[in-house]
């Protein structure tokens, strides 16, 4: 089944555990797929768009010590 909700920076945010704010540098950097939907100048994802983009992103690696 497909979902074709629209995700916000806030859901984003939520479903990956970060802060709003580090979801909009990723898509200032470009590390977020292109949105879907540009409503008044907001972009939307879809939520398999993301679901996907999660599957495929790097994780962080954090160093043995």
């Amino acid at each position: 089944m497909t979902d074709r909700n629209l995700w916000s920076y806030q859901d984003i945010a939520a479903h990956i555990g970060v802060q709003t704010d580090t979801v909009r540098s990723y898509r200032k950097h470009g590390l977020l797929p292109t949105p879907d939907v540009v409503e008044n100048g907001k972009p939307f994802w879809y939520a398999d768009t993301i679901r996907e983009w999660v599957l495929q992103r790097p994780r962080n690696r954090r160093r043995a010590e």
